[in-house]
């Protein structure tokens, strides 16, 4: 498993970008921030309107939305992590790879955001880019939820495991793949 892992950060390292590449890195790059954008918009209102438990509801139902809605029959857009909310989110081992090599960028370079274009065991093209802690995600997410918070979570998502971030923490990654 280690020399998997191995292997795949080496050829994250040395890939060359093409430019057929380069297109599916752009348009994957905009799937996920579209992802990003609505879903944020989506938490922020909901967090302004009825606080933070509600938006853990807002969370729970629109977030898979949102992805299925930006999904089409060639591409998959979704969300994953090292620590899942949700079940459904489960990274595959190649994922968590990905994903640990993302959290050593980020200690060094904590300025720029990871993403990486790659080919995985199934022969699919995936795009992932990191998801970074922010402030307003301490609420929900951070290492000093409040308890009313934490029941609500805890009611949505009864084996959850992401807890206990700090800002700047690698959050999770967007996942786009790619099935054409």
């Amino acid at each position: 498993m280690k020399r998997k892992i191995l292997a795949l950060a080496v050829s994250l390292l040395s890939t060359t970008v093409l430019a057929d590449d380069r297109q599916t890195i752009e348009k994957s790059r905009q799937l996920s921030q579209a992802l990003q954008q609505q879903l944020g918009a989506e938490l922020m209102a909901a967090m302004k309107a009825q606080g933070p438990v509600h938006a853990i509801q807002v969370c729970n139902e629109k977030a898979p939305q949102i992805a299925q809605s930006l999904s089409t029959e060639s591409v998959i857009v979704a969300r994953t992590a090292l620590r899942v909310r949700n079940p459904k989110n489960a990274p595959t081992g190649e994922q968590k790879a990905v994903m640990k090599y993302f959290a050593e960028r980020l200690a060094k370079e904590p300025s720029q955001v990871p993403e990486v274009l790659y080919t995985t065991s199934n022969g699919e093209q995936q795009y992932m880019r990191a998801i970074v802690m922010q402030p307003q995600c301490a609420a929900c997410h951070g290492s000093a939820v409040n308890p009313e918070v934490k029941q609500a979570v805890l009611e949505n998502y009864p084996n959850d495991a992401a807890t206990g971030f700090e800002v700047g923490d690698l959050r999770g990654s967007f996942v786009v793949t790619w099935l054409e």
